[in-house]
């Protein structure tokens, strides 16, 4: 079989990757010169509205599937109408626009924070004073903390309305929560699902730092569950999704969709029985899915802007070292360090020790 990828950044590396073992080919489509996935398999380099040289290049594939939910819907309808798509259109559309996506999660009775449509200034000014501290967001192309504007004064109001006014724009309440998770979880061609374990996500200027499986919240990872459920079910869901959530210390309250395999799941390369990339491969070649189970105990931590040195990270007992080989650059992912362990006591031992191993590094002089 061969794969037909829309994006050739590093979650196509590595569906690309996962993909060789089982004799899958894969073929990726990106506008931009020199991305990563051109490491390990072909990249083509064409404008994402070149329709017909896309299917050009796309012409001996089997299906096609997505790294970047913004991917312009026009080109994802296209590619429809010709080869199998997934995850599906309407999942594509509804997660490019943050209005519509928290739409159908309400529709769906699954919790969203407190949010409307903005029309105008003086909606924002009514927001802010019931609700105290929001978030200005753009509807679309919003990721890793860029779109949006924390307001917490009415006096602030003006000037993030002057930033962001010229574009379609949401306004949600801050929730005051507890923790971070996501879910991620899979469904493939024969309706077979499967789901990871909750992970325990740590930001840092809106930027994924860390992810941390938790095995020690039953009761939320059904909650969970349940939701990517019923998402599977309304928009025929075939691949992998990932659900980002809140915990308020009462309920999960669903932030944001994914659909595709996501930045919190690399831990699962080596610490679950089967790769988040893998299962994605499977699932939209019709093939069975993977146990999705951790082995052990699993942390990542997330290479943005610059990487440590690789034998720092690797003199520390089960770690993982992975760089995508792209150029530094302020708020880029670069790459990813993970840690497995068997036993807790080895577990909180050895992250302590990567963690200094990687301060010490990256903050060494040249």
């Amino acid at each position: 079989m061969k794969i037909g990828i829309l994006g050739g950044g590093q979650l196509a590396r590595m569906m690309a990757l996962a993909a060789y073992p089982l004799n899958i080919q894969t073929i990726c489509i990106d506008p931009n010169k020199d991305v990563c996935a051109s490491d390990v398999t072909k990249v083509h380099q064409l404008n994402y509205d070149d329709h017909a040289g896309i299917m050009n290049a796309f012409q001996d594939v089997d299906v096609v599937t997505i790294e970047t939910e913004n991917i312009p819907l026009s080109c994802a309808i296209q590619m429809a109408t010709q080869k199998p798509f997934y995850p599906s259109l309407k999942a594509l559309e509804f997660t490019q626009d943050r209005l519509l996506e928290k739409n159908f999660l309400q529709s769906l009775n699954i919790p969203v924070a407190p949010f409307i449509e903005l029309k105008c200034e003086n909606d924002l000014y009514d927001f802010l004073q019931t609700h105290h501290v929001v978030v200005l967001k753009t509807r679309r192309f919003g990721y890793d903390g860029k779109g949006q504007i924390r307001i917490d004064d009415a006096s602030k109001v003006a000037d993030a309305w002057q930033i962001l006014k010229e574009q379609s724009l949401i306004v949600e309440k801050v929730i005051a929560f507890k923790q971070e998770f996501s879910l991620i979880a899979v469904k493939n061609i024969d309706g077979e699902c499967r789901y990871y374990p909750l992970v325990h996500n740590v930001h840092q200027h809106g930027i994924l730092h860390s992810s941390e499986v938790s095995n020690v919240h039953s009761d939320l990872q059904l909650k969970a569950q349940l939701y990517a459920e019923k998402i599977f079910k309304s928009l025929d869901y075939v691949g992998v999704i990932t659900i980002e959530m809140f915990y308020d210390g009462h309920e999960l309250i669903v932030n944001e969709l994914a659909p595709r395999v996501h930045n919190s799941g690399h831990w699962t390369i080596e610490g679950a029985v089967t790769s988040q990339f893998e299962n994605h491969v499977r699932a939209i070649c019709g093939l069975p899915l993977g146990e999705t189970s951790n082995i052990g105990y699993a942390y990542m931590w997330n290479g943005v802007g610059k990487m440590p040195e690789t034998a720092s990270c690797l003199s520390v007992p089960g770690v993982y070292y992975h760089s995508y080989n792209k150029a530094e650059r302020a708020n880029r992912k670069l790459g990813h360090v993970t840690l497995i362990a068997d036993h807790l006591e080895d577990f909180n031992g050895n992250k302590k020790t990567l963690l200094q191993n990687i301060h010490d590094s990256l903050n060494r002089s040249p």
